[in-house]
């Protein structure tokens, strides 16, 4: 049974999974702020290179074999993208990160080959399908569907997380097959009739809740990635302020980090 778990460090609490066992990882919390992945890989692994990007809200998979190791954390230097995969041959551990305040932070392993990555869903990603674009670039490596575990993060939660209907139709585009004449209102309720659909009614005119983690998981298992491969956090950003970040409660612009280190040779 996939059990989620709260760590400590040093007093402060992050988050694992035991569906990414024996993968060092963590989902970590505001209390860890300001460290950044270059301070926080020591917690998972202290010999693990670390790597990031600069998140742009895109599909862009980045693989660490043509990315530079963290030096600083000039985001000038970073090549866009909100995903990062290992090199699957490499001699030495890396750890990969993301950060993200409401949007769904996603950690994926091969537990056969060894190879991990880390990726920020929101919902622009989720509708451009970044989860499956990773999917894929697993593949092209030589990953097999079965050998694949997938965790996703805290995040905020689908019932508070009010979206307008256009951005509904966008992510329901990437998970029900529709036709280029197909309306928005078809498309809606397409969606919104799916067991555990990720779209939820809104009072307000012209508006949804959507759960973008929800989206994700079907977005998976829709790539015949099975329900016991994935792991869903219910922790909610929005809602535990003593543990987390959140950019709609409070508008300020301020994250926690989530990463995963590779297995390594």
């Amino acid at each position: 049974m996939t059990t989620w778990q709260w760590q400590t460090w040093q007093g402060k609490p992050y988050l694992t999974c035991s569906l990414l066992d024996p993968f060092s990882h963590g989902f970590f919390t505001r209390q860890f702020r300001p460290d950044t992945p270059r301070e926080l890989v020591r917690v998972l692994d202290a010999e693990a290179t670390a790597y990031r990007t600069q998140q742009v809200h895109g599909r862009a998979i980045a693989r660490t074999c043509h990315l530079e190791p963290l030096a600083s954390e000039t985001v000038a230097n970073l090549q866009p993208a909100d995903g990062i995969l290992t090199h699957p041959d490499g001699n030495t551990k890396e750890s990969v990160w993301v950060c993200s305040a409401d949007c769904t932070p996603v950690l994926i392993a091969d537990v056969r080959r060894g190879c991990v990555s880390a990726i920020h869903a929101g919902w622009r990603g989720t509708a451009a399908k970044i989860v499956p674009e990773a999917i894929a670039a697993f593949r092209e490596g030589g990953s097999l569907h079965e050998d694949l575990r997938v965790a996703l993060g805290p995040a905020i939660s689908g019932d508070l997380y009010q979206v307008s209907s256009d951005v509904a139709v966008r992510v329901g585009r990437s998970i029900v097959a529709v036709r280029d004449d197909t309306s928005d209102d078809e498309i809606l309720q397409q969606v919104s009739t799916l067991p555990d659909s990720p779209v939820l009614p809104d009072s307000e005119p012209g508006k949804v809740r959507l759960d973008v983690r929800q989206a994700i998981r079907l977005q998976l298992e829709r790539l015949n990635i099975s329900p016991e491969q994935i792991a869903v956090s219910s922790d909610c950003t929005y809602q535990q302020s003593d543990r987390f970040f959140s950019y709609r409660r409070t508008g300020e612009k301020k994250v926690q980090w989530s990463g995963i280190v590779s297995q390594g040779s």
